[in-house]
């Protein structure tokens, strides 16, 4: 039995198997909770997702959402932050992450709807550095940036390098 996720992730419609994998595989090494909101851009048995995650799926606890607003309502009472483009140079420098927060990314060929974006506050709608000119990183690699740096402000809470956080 798995213990209960110390930060919750999720992924926006995704498209690409593969990258869904490496999320999946990312949720399992680090003890965070994976969030699906369909329609999915592949099937479930895709087998380009099952080779991304290889044997790391009976680790990872994944749930699949109807829509965002039923995530939402399964989610209710935790912090969100949304990851964008759109999101204010800096922002994501300026995040101080708690135990319990919500991590939400969108699909890689479009990102997060405005609607979605419109329900962020300038403070938890995050932007990753990037050099200028470039338009967006892998949607894995972002996920993998954005968890580390949340545990890594949590002293990597269940992890192997496990510190005791001095505030």
């Amino acid at each position: 039995m798995n213990p209960p996720p110390w930060l919750e992730l999720v992924l926006y419609q995704p498209e690409i198997p593969p990258n869904t994998g490496n999320v999946i595989r990312l949720c399992a090494n680090t003890g965070v909770g994976l969030h699906l909101i369909e329609p999915l851009g592949f099937a479930w048995e895709d087998r380009r997702l099952r080779r991304a995650g290889l044997d790391y799926h009976e680790f990872a606890t994944v749930l699949l959402h109807s829509s965002w607003t039923d995530c939402r309502a399964h989610l209710a009472g935790r912090r969100f932050f949304a990851f964008s483009t759109k999101g204010k140079p800096g922002s994501f420098a300026a995040a101080r992450f708690q135990a319990g927060d919500v991590l939400v990314f969108g699909p890689e060929t479009r990102g997060l709807p405005e609607e979605i974006l419109t329900e962020f506050s300038p403070e938890t709608l995050l932007r990753l550095p990037m050099r200028p000119g470039q338009r967006s990183l892998n949607l894995s690699n972002s996920c993998a940036v954005a968890v580390f740096e949340a545990w890594r402000q949590l002293g990597y809470p269940g992890g192997d390098d496990a510190v005791i956080k001095v505030t």
